[in-house]
């Protein structure tokens, strides 16, 4: 089954590459079609990212009242899921489709031809920085230092990006949490081929711009969604709990 998806993979690239006439600007172009075709799940994602922040308040508020008893904590959240209808996996599919495309360029760049490029940026798509550090010095290395970088930084920039959408308390977490994330993605993509690292720098270029352009204003409409739905629901708890209270008669 895998070796199949291989060989998809491997004739697909190659037929970006015959008819753009680049192997490094096909990795790109692949990249660009995987994102258009994920897209609808990817705005499924970010409205579930951004219920699961408008109910995490009351999410804490059940961990901390059943944080002596497990299995009422997990009865009481799976009946808090259902009633919102939330799946706090909804936002994980989008990275699990991708993940094969990426683990199969790492075999999929043996098959292309040894000196595949990117026109005169990268001499060989096929060489991980590492090893154009060993074969070339710094001096043919370095544009191959400069995707590994960019590797780091276009990790870190959406994670930057979300701070806008969490709370106070959270942030200084979501900042080291993202630093620590970029080091292990640059020394991830230090002995990575540069064919790997084209594609996810430009998927995460593709992430930054959909981030700026659709995420929040697909977050903040499901936000504003569910602020509206408890509200509504608070409204009729309340008129519930005054029709319950008893009517006190005068006495005669």
């Amino acid at each position: 089954m895998w070796d199949w998806f291989i060989n998809l993979m491997t004739s697909i690239l190659a037929g970006i590459e015959s008819f753009c006439g680049d192997w490094g600007l096909a990795v790109i172009i692949l990249t660009i079609i995987i994102r258009l075709l994920i897209m609808p799940l990817m705005t499924r994602s970010t409205r579930s990212s951004a219920k699961m922040q408008a109910l995490q308040p009351k999410m804490m508020e059940l961990q901390e009242k059943y944080q002596n008893d497990p299995e009422r904590l997990q009865e009481e959240m799976q009946k808090f899921y259902a009633e919102n209808k939330f799946n706090p996996l909804g936002g994980c599919l989008p990275i699990i489709i991708q993940m094969p495309v990426f683990f199969a360029l790492f075999t999929v760049v043996k098959n292309v031809p040894a000196d595949a490029c990117f026109y005169n940026i990268l001499p060989s798509i096929s060489v991980s920085p590492s090893g154009a550090l060993s074969q070339w010095g710094w001096g043919g290395a370095w544009v191959y230092i400069l995707f590994v970088a960019a590797f780091g930084v276009l990790t870190l920039i959406p994670m930057l990006m979300n701070m806008k959408n969490l709370p106070e308390e959270q942030k200084s977490q979501q900042i080291i949490m993202g630093v620590v994330m970029a080091v292990m993605m640059v020394w991830f993509g230090w002995t990575v081929p540069a064919a790997v690292l084209l594609y996810y720098d430009a998927s995460a270029i593709w992430q930054v711009a959909q981030q700026k352009f659709v995420t929040q204003r697909v977050m903040d409409q499901v936000k504003a969604e569910q602020a509206e739905k408890d509200a509504q629901r608070g409204q009729i708890i309340e008129v519930t709990r005054r029709e319950q209270k008893k009517r006190q008669h005068k006495k005669r």
